[in-house]
């Protein structure tokens, strides 16, 4: 879909404008005085007041550098500007953290997480969102023509980033760019970084106009005690127990009846998270799911093929594919593995320990049903769950 300037500027208008806020929810990021709201951390690069931007300089030598918000803040709108040397790199870190110890080659006190990307006309990678010192890049917009094009060198640039539960969405120059839903990190501080920089001369990034408008927070709420079934209620085959604070499924081979452990909770739009392991068989975590045989839809828990894979059984079938698990080396065999499944209308996410495994969007299956955990009768099976958990506004 093509957008035409009118339209974006008008999105960005009802984005800014959002009824969920009033507009004296706007607030300056910092005093305009000083930065004693802020801390630099990582890297030697300097950071100045002069007026009323903040510039930030390149130091030889210096590792990345990123001047950090004391605060953190959690779902929110962030508005600026921001000019940058063509030669250099930038970002913007929003809930942001740094290491207490060292991670792999990472020192203690490295910032990581999500950082909305500045760089030049010729990368158009600006507006998209890259996992600092962790994943890497999580949305590249390298190959969207629409926000490719709409950065400019040598000339302040306006940004606006989304923040909200487990969805971040960027605008450059009114144009939208990044739509990235991932729930690794919830809140955190905001840090503005200087690139690592190696010229002839020092190199300038500058931010002005910077304001943020707080729209509360998320958080996880269990609905697994990891004492009782309350709340679930079995169905069909196999034996469920409690086991060390996880569900322990089993079920004997050979063609017995399938079984479920069904949530007694029907839910439309949200967000779960749980983990599992496997010690034998094939199960999976189905959501939206009728009364038998109304399926829903399943994400694959198979410790041999297709993690994270997403199917609607019956007469659609398989929908994401991932291949053997010898091509998912983050997933680990036979130890706890993470789910997060972020079903909103019709758009469909699903990450195995942090990396995203499947996605659709406008697919035509329920918009609504249960939790269950799904017992395979085809091979012997055991597998854990624990620490089901669904994603919450609490504020």
């Amino acid at each position: 879909m093509r957008y035409t300037q009118h339209t974006m500027r008008f999105v960005w208008m009802v984005i800014v404008a959002w009824s969920g806020f009033a507009a004296e929810a706007w607030v300056p990021l910092f005093n305009g005085k000083n930065l004693d709201e802020f801390e630099i951390r990582s890297g030697k690069a300097s950071y100045r007041l002069e007026n009323g931007e903040i510039v930030g300089t390149t130091v030889e030598g210096s590792p990345n550098t990123f001047l950090c918000t004391r605060k953190s803040y959690g779902d929110f709108l962030l508005e600026f500007e921001v000019k940058v040397d063509p030669r250099l790199n930038s970002g913007v870190q929003v809930r942001s953290h740094a290491y207490d110890t060292a991670v792999g080659r990472h020192h203690p006190g490295r910032v990581y997480g999500y950082q909305v990307e500045i760089a030049s006309e010729r990368s158009g990678a600006s507006g998209g969102i890259y996992d600092e010192a962790r994943r890497g890049w999580v949305h590249n917009t390298s190959s969207d023509a629409e926000c490719k094009g709409a950065f400019k060198d040598n000339q302040w640039n306006q940004y606006l980033v989304e923040a909200r539960g487990d969805r971040i969405r960027t605008w450059v120059n009114h144009v939208p760019c990044a739509d990235l839903v991932d729930s690794e990190d919830l809140e955190g501080f905001i840090g503005l970084q200087v690139h690592s920089f190696k010229g002839d001369s020092p190199a300038e990034v500058r931010w002005r106009n910077l304001r943020i408008a707080e729209l509360g927070r998320h958080q996880w709420r269990r609905i697994f005690d990891g004492r009782t079934l309350s709340g679930w209620k079995k169905d069909g085959g196999g034996d469920w127990a409690i086991v060390d604070g996880a569900v322990k499924g089993t079920h004997g081979p050979g063609a017995g009846q399938r079984g479920f452990l069904m949530s007694e909770a029907e839910y439309s739009n949200v967000t779960v998270r749980l983990d599992y392991k496997v010690v034998k068989g094939n199960s999976g975590f189905f959501f939206r799911m009728g009364a038998p045989p109304a399926m829903g839809y399943e994400v694959e828990v198979d410790p041999t093929r297709d993690v994270g894979g997403l199917q609607h059984p019956g007469k659609r079938g398989w929908l994401v594919h991932t291949g053997p698990v010898a091509e998912t080396p983050h997933y680990k065999v036979g130890e706890w593995n993470r789910m997060t499944v972020s079903a909103h209308g019709r758009r469909v996410v699903v990450h195995v320990n942090g990396m995203k495994m499947s996605e659709v969007r406008n697919d035509p299956g329920p918009l609504e049903g249960r939790f269950a955990l799904q017992l395979n009768p085809r091979n012997e099976l055991e597998v854990y769950y624990k620490d089901i958990e669904i994603l919450e506004k609490v504020q």
